[in-house]
């Protein structure tokens, strides 16, 4: 009798925590200290108690680099500041050699804002995997809205009426995602698209990026329009906006947001402290220009799948973070995210029931019947189906050697 025995199936490193999460939300504001936005005389209570108390505080989280645009850049394509990302690009400049040359890091060498298609970015990486994804851009308006190539950046500061950044909008700096004008219209769309997009878990997009005007992101105080700005304004725009994003079907069913800072207030040394091992790119020696990073700026994550209420202090960075988006959907690590030694969000963040779920990594619905499914049973065992037919086979062979004996026994 030959018997087929199926081997157990081997459990992924990340399962247990990031298999869980099928939506995930990135939220950046600006230019805040841990301090002073965690500290107990905070001026954004929402921000730093409320919130805290509904996931985890990571009070080691930092930016990678000074000013704002690298580390936009950074969370998306793992790629390093160079000295034109460093000042913001006031000029919408393309990068310095056209074709790109990545040295064994990842890392274009050159210099630039928009950087060429071979540049490997999360973008590319969600398309080629059938996943979705979109940035939500307060105040942008026109969709895919960024300067005219090598012209001056007229969205560097505020005006009545338009207070959006291109700087705080990552996107708008890859040609992978520029060159395609009407699919980068579908992607990357104002802000005021979200609640349609949250209305059902199939048309949230896998990956959500959202970034608030000047005003509300906390860059300016006081804002042009007459509105405090800073920290207070930052939690007025997170009470109207971060409820929406906890009630939306898809953050409920698989979700996980993630509210965080560019980069530390510029200027003191603490603004320039780095973490995690993060090593300057072939461009820049110091990637916070007065030092090795971009100060210390926590997170708040908040998920089905975290614990309410807790801190971490592990060590996180932007570049982490990319690391953790590209494990949540089993995807390569790009640029930094693949630097050695570098850790994803693991338990110690998802811990909280991160069983993995039965659906695929897309923006689909879960199906009602799935909790009931024989797969599902068997895994409430602490057993896979591969493991129960190994029991099965083997009880199976177990009676026939004993079978046999009998009959064998008779026949003498």
């Amino acid at each position: 009798l030959a018997l087929a025995v199926a081997r157990p199936a081997t459990a992924s490193p990340r399962a247990t925590a990031l298999s869980a999460v099928r939506h995930v939300f990135v939220l950046t504001l600006e230019n805040k200290n841990f301090d002073h936005t965690f500290g107990p005389s905070t001026p954004a209570p929402y921000l730093g108690q409320t919130l805290p108390s509904q996931g985890q505080l990571l009070t080691q989280y930092f930016g990678i680099g000074h000013q704002s645009l690298d580390n936009y850049v950074a969370m998306v394509s793992g790629q390093a500041p160079n000295p034109v990302t460093q000042a913001d690009c006031q000029t919408f400049a393309d990068f310095v050699p056209p074709a790109p040359v990545l040295d064994p890091s990842g890392q274009a060498v050159g210099q630039g804002c928009v950087f060429p298609a071979g540049v490997p970015t999360l973008m590319d990486q969600l398309d080629h995997a059938g996943l979705s994804w979109r940035g939500y851009m307060d105040d942008m308006k026109t969709p895919c809205r960024h300067p005219a190539l090598n012209a001056h950046d007229d969205t560097q500061s505020a005006k009545v009426g338009d207070q959006y950044a291109a700087r705080h909008n990552p996107f708008v700096y890859f040609h992978g995602v520029i060159d395609d004008d009407a699919a980068c219209k579908s992607h990357v769309v104002d802000l005021t698209q979200l609640p349609t997009d949250l209305a059902s878990a199939a048309s949230t997009p896998n990956f959500s990026f959202i970034s608030p005007s000047l005003c509300n992101d906390g860059h300016d105080a006081p804002c042009v329009d007459g509105r405090p700005g800073g920290l207070v304004s930052i939690d007025a725009f997170l009470q109207q906006w971060v409820p929406k994003i906890l009630g939306s079907p898809a953050f409920k069913q698989d979700g996980m947001l993630v509210i965080t800072f560019d980069e530390a207030e510029f200027g003191a040394t603490a603004s320039a402290a780095a973490c995690c091992g993060e090593a300057p790119g072939p461009n820049s020696a110091l990637p916070g220009i007065n030092g090795p990073g971009g100060g210390r700026v926590g997170a708040v994550v908040l998920s089905p799948f975290t614990t309410p209420g807790t801190t971490n202090t592990t060590p996180y960075n932007h570049y982490a973070l990319l690391r953790t988006v590209e494990d949540v959907f089993g995807l390569d690590h790009i640029g930094f995210a693949a630097a050695s030694g570098l850790r994803s969000f693991g338990d110690d963040v998802l811990g909280a029931g991160a069983a993995a779920p039965s659906t695929s990594a897309t923006a689909t619905t879960a199906s009602a019947s799935a909790s009931s499914s024989p797969a599902r049973s068997l895994a409430a065992t602490g057993r896979t189906l591969p493991s129960v037919l190994v029991i099965a086979a083997a009880a199976v062979l177990a009676f026939l050697l004993v079978f046999r004996l009998v009959r064998t026994r008779r026949s003498v």
